[in-house]
């Protein structure tokens, strides 16, 4: 099977040169992989590599698109005035069946609109949620909605866990994954009444419902899938993101007080570089746009190509592991006992 990823090249605070080297990483590392570069074809055409030999350069198709969507546009401005940006041809790509994802590092609210535009809701999901994977002690956890939607219903967040689970269910292949639902308290008369109203609908599910999760237990690994409202989840994502960077400066400061701290620092070096690359938030970029009808994924903007090369990995995988027929059929099955209640 040969995966297609349509890449928006020039969204992300460093555009090409960071999207176009980290797409050509990608295709030396799997052979069945192809991209499509989307963008302003005379910037993207002096980064393609001379050293890519003939094989690998066949997977790499350049595709002009003259408009880019600026990480602080209007979403509507861009849906109505930017109809050849280097986004919404990605996009394009997606829903005629040319690629078979879309990696963008863009304007996440643009983003979003204009997926939601081009390629519509999947039947049984009323909004399309941000996924994405923390860390924790015991491996990674879940997380949706991280953004999308500062406001939920029961029912949305319910659709959540269904999306949550049938793509933790597919790419990690664990039939049943754990979900719990983000709140002040384990106990179930804690929380508002949107949150209690979801657990209760959770819990008749069918899904593997753990019960309320604190925030503690988003990094103790509670459970696989924790769904929550966009205004939450988003705090959320940037306080973990604020916190690993203040832990790596505290240490890089105490190791370099005095001779005696810095030497300390070269014996603990292999404790430290495993350290970080535990909580390196680049191992963990790339968001599922969950909902749609096909495949997108939200790297960070100020990514890498280390990093965006791991948005790519995820939106390849989730494509390998059928990720949306999954989600389709299981809301398909809901659809009946969510009408029973």
């Amino acid at each position: 099977m040969t995966v297609t990823v349509a890449v928006d090249c020039m969204g992300g605070d460093f555009g090409p040169r960071v999207t176009v080297r980290a797409a050509l990483e990608f295709v030396c590392k799997h052979e069945d992989v192809q991209v499509v570069l989307v963008g302003i074809e005379e910037q993207i055409r002096p980064l393609i590599s001379d050293s890519l030999d003939v094989l690998r350069k066949s997977r790499v198709a350049v595709k002009h698109a003259s408009e880019v969507v600026l990480m602080d546009e209007s979403p509507a401005l861009a849906i109505r005035n930017k109809k050849d940006s280097s986004m919404r041809v990605a996009l394009d790509l997606v829903k005629s069946g040319e690629a078979d994802a879309c990696v963008s590092a863009g304007n996440t609210g643009a983003l979003m609109a204009i997926s939601r535009f081009v390629l519509k809701m999947l039947p049984g999901i009323d909004r399309p949620a941000i996924c994405a994977v923390l860390p924790t002690m015991q491996g990674h956890v879940h997380v949706l909605d991280l953004g999308a939607n500062v406001d939920c219903t029961p029912e949305h967040l319910v659709q959540f866990g269904i999306m949550g689970s049938s793509l933790v269910s597919a790419i990690e292949h664990k039939e049943r994954p754990s979900v719990g639902i983000l709140n002040i308290g384990e106990e179930d008369i804690k929380g508002n009444d949107v949150v209690k109203k979801a657990a209760d609908l959770l819990k008749e599910s069918g899904l593997n419902f753990v019960g309320n999760v604190e925030g503690d237990g988003l990094y103790k690994g509670d459970a696989e899938v924790v769904v929550c409202d966009g205004f939450v989840g988003n705090v959320a994502l940037k306080a973990s993101e604020g916190l690993a960077q203040m832990l790596a400066a505290f240490l890089k400061q105490e190791f370099g007080r005095n001779f005696l701290t810095k030497l300390a620092a070269v014996v603990a070096l292999p404790v430290l570089r495993r350290f970080k690359a535990r909580v390196d938030h680049r191992h963990y970029n790339g968001a599922s746009l969950l909902g749609l009808k096909g495949i997108v994924v939200k790297s960070h903007g100020s990514a890498d190509a280390y990093s965006f090369c791991h948005a790519l990995e995820r939106a390849a995988d989730t494509v390998r592991n059928d990720v949306l027929s999954r989600i389709a059929e299981r809301v398909t099955q809901q659809q009946p006992i969510q009408e029973a209640a």
